[in-house]
């Protein structure tokens, strides 16, 4: 593995327990720390790297502390997942330019993407999806990417990275994004054109009044992801006062279910949590927001440990259903009630207990529908 010290600072632990220290039962006692040198990945599930970058949203302090902030409050919470081992290995170095820093976060993300981790990246602004995007590209790998976000940003207009980072990730060539999800958008900020030509591109939008209906159908659609980025804007203002963006949004227990179902994927690679400004936060409810975020997505990845492989088939009930002149076959596991439903190339996709239930009924599931619209 590439040598990563020279992209990473080490942690200063005195700026995160201010020389109080942590007991045995708290994270901060059970992560690796990169202090001296960057440890030993080899038995790591999660990497944790910060990075406090925010030019792209046209803040341009180089005085920012985010990430630590965050730690701050991961590092108090208690340990409850012996069989996750957690490495975190500093902050980015931030680059002369913002692409600088952008190139610095891509290098180490595929280095840890390269040897298996899954890595959670926290601090930035939310147009550092970019150079998580840039990781899969440099390793040419296609990939299903999806955004937590209040906006869609893909304003062509705007000349601020944050507002528009996803129409060179969506429309750059050659293009890695197989599949695009954007999960919350806010009717009143979005152009009804917008959503339009998302549509006729087959990425899936999901208002946020429709995914708090039902946020258990978000579960599959996160399950199929590579990619994910959180905007912290997606949450309602009471609930992370740093960002003044709505008061409407996920709640704070809405955004750590959705973190836990991250957790549970077993293809997604990067996960960021960003858009945390610490000096617009009050009492660190925002930290503490995105800490606790942080710990439910450690639950989801030791529960989708547990999950058996499709491979073996003995671990799941098989359902043969026939819809719309359809044979297909769906996959429910028996250790976690979560469903598999295949596709007419045989492969299988994640689905919900609902798509079954339509399929059952002569109905051809929309989730199965937008699928095969996507491979012809």
């Amino acid at each position: 593995m590439q040598d990563l010290s020279d992209f990473l600072s080490p942690i200063d632990l005195l700026e995160i327990n201010e020389d109080i220290g942590f007991n045995d039962g708290q994270l901060g006692k059970n992560v690796l720390l990169y202090e001296r040198d960057i440890p030993d990945l080899t038995q790591v599930d999660i990497v944790i790297v910060g990075i406090n970058e925010t030019r792209g949203a046209g803040v341009y302090s180089s005085k920012s502390h985010a990430a630590n902030k965050i730690r701050k409050q991961l590092y108090q919470l208690h340990y409850w997942h012996s069989s996750i081992v957690i490495a975190d290995i500093g902050n980015i170095k931030a680059g002369s330019e913002l692409k600088d820093s952008y190139a610095a976060l891509k290098t180490v993300l595929v280095e840890l993407i390269r040897i298996g981790k899954t890595v959670v990246i926290i601090g930035g602004s939310h147009d550092v999806t970019l150079a998580q995007y840039y990781a899969y590209k440099e390793l040419n790998q296609i990939v299903e990417a999806s955004c937590i976000d209040s906006l869609i940003d893909l304003r062509g207009d705007s000349v601020i990275k944050n507002e528009n980072f996803l129409l060179e990730m969506l429309t750059s060539e050659p293009n890695m994004v197989r599949h695009y999800n954007h999960i919350g958008f806010q009717s009143y900020f979005v152009h009804p054109r917008l959503l339009e030509t998302m549509d006729k591109l087959r990425f899936d939008c999901y208002r946020l009044g429709i995914v708090k209906e039902d946020i258990e159908e978000m579960e599959p659609v996160i399950r199929n992801t590579n990619l994910l980025s959180f905007d912290i804007t997606a949450i309602k203002n009471a609930d992370a006062p740093s960002h003044n963006q709505s008061p409407n949004g996920f709640s704070g227990e809405e955004a750590c279910v959705l973190s836990q179902y991250a957790g549970y994927s077993r293809n997604l690679n990067t996960f960021g949590i960003y858009g945390y400004f610490s000096d617009q936060d009050k009492n660190n409810l925002t930290a503490k927001q995105i800490s606790q975020m942080i710990w439910y997505f450690i639950d989801g990845k030791s529960k989708g440990k547990q999950e058996p492989t499709l491979q073996e088939t003995s671990a799941f009930n098989e359902f043969h259903t026939f819809f719309s002149e359809t044979d297909t076959l769906f996959l429910q596991s028996k250790r976690s009630n979560r469903w598999w439903m295949q596709l007419p190339d045989k492969k299988f996709i994640a689905c919900s207990h609902k798509d079954y239930i339509m399929a059952s009924k002569n109905e051809m599931p929309e989730r199965w529908l937008r699928a095969l619209e996507r491979n012809v």
